[in-house]
């Protein structure tokens, strides 16, 4: 049997590594808790206990899903005396929320 060469196959995929991170990351977004938590901090930053009232949630689930966000780089902390307070990392995790806002509302 003759097979076909593809005409329209990607010449380069990305490395697996890369495609594995990706992938992650995206495991990380598929959490409605954790969309919620970066949600609230969106437009400003704001320590575990006002994070636990805006998505109704108790401060420990706030704070281990914190801990999730932090390791995959979507959200920063900074500390004032014994408070911490969160913020997204950067505008990619932004336009992340709002590409996927837009895509839905289609």
């Amino acid at each position: 049997m003759e097979q076909m060469e593809p005409k329209n196959a990607p010449a380069e995929m990305p490395d697996d590594e890369v495609l594995y991170e990706l992938a992650d990351l995206f495991r990380v977004f598929g959490d409605s808790t954790r969309i919620k938590i970066l949600y609230a901090l969106h437009d400003q930053e704001l320590c575990v206990q006002d994070i636990a009232a805006a998505v109704a949630l108790s401060q420990s689930a706030v704070s281990h899903q914190l801990r999730v966000l932090k390791d995959s780089k979507l959200v920063r902390f900074r500390r004032d005396g014994k408070t911490v307070y969160y913020a997204l990392d950067d505008d990619h995790v932004r336009s992340i929320l709002s590409l996927g806002m837009e895509h839905i509302e289609e």
